[in-house]
């Protein structure tokens, strides 16, 4: 499998934590890319519409897009259950990976705002509104802090902990630990399963 990334982009950290924890790290080729909200990359466009990153060629050619489609199938290689069957715990996991990877949105939008459009073009209302939401999904995370796993994590926390893992990245401003105890004290945790620390997010 070749996987086209970008070493600072958290859905791809997504799909490498899952990757990790299910055994399948080593089966995935890195393919270098410039993924961009503005300027397409050809080398990703071939493989997705979209041109975003994470993209999985498979070894037949298809390809899968969007980090929850490439995260399920790798869950499916391996025996790590991150994806649990139809049940409570399954629309409980998926929701939480739902309010993870809205952070994320969130977030990249609110960076792209003052890195991606010029400055005469920038709304500081709508980026305002952006960091809004990242600060009630924090809320959110740190009532459910308690009931979040670190052994067996599922797909649910991966996507929070990719999400807490992003704002340390490029949000420090925002100094989420200060308000939420809970929500620190299980990421202190979370942070250092070896899928986590091998899929630290770093400038190319």
């Amino acid at each position: 499998m070749r996987l086209l990334y970008a070493p600072t982009s958290p859905f791809v950290r997504k799909v490498m934590v899952c990757a990790h924890l299910s055994g399948q790290a080593e089966r995935i080729e890195w393919l270098d890319s410039a993924a961009h909200p503005v300027r397409r990359d050809s080398r990703i466009a071939a493989h997705n519409p979209l041109a975003k990153v994470p993209t999985l060629i498979l070894d037949d050619g298809e390809s899968l897009y969007d980090s929850r489609v490439i995260c399920e199938y790798i869950d499916s290689l391996g025996s790590a259950g991150i994806f649990p069957p139809a049940g409570p715990a399954r629309w409980k996991a998926l929701t939480r990976q739902s309010m993870g990877d809205g952070l994320l949105d969130a977030a990249l939008l609110a960076r792209y705002e003052l890195t991606a459009r010029p400055t005469e073009m920038q709304w500081p209302v709508w980026r305002q509104a952006l960091l809004t939401k990242v600060t009630a999904c924090l809320g959110t995370i740190e009532a459910i802090a308690p009931e979040l796993a670190t052994a067996d994590p599922t797909i649910g926390e991966v996507a929070i902990g990719c999400g807490l893992g992003y704002l340390d990245f490029r949000f420090p401003e925002l100094d989420w630990r200060a308000s939420h105890p809970a929500a620190t004290r299980w990421y202190a945790e979370f942070a250092q399963l070896p899928a986590m620390q091998a899929t630290l997010p770093h400038e190319a």
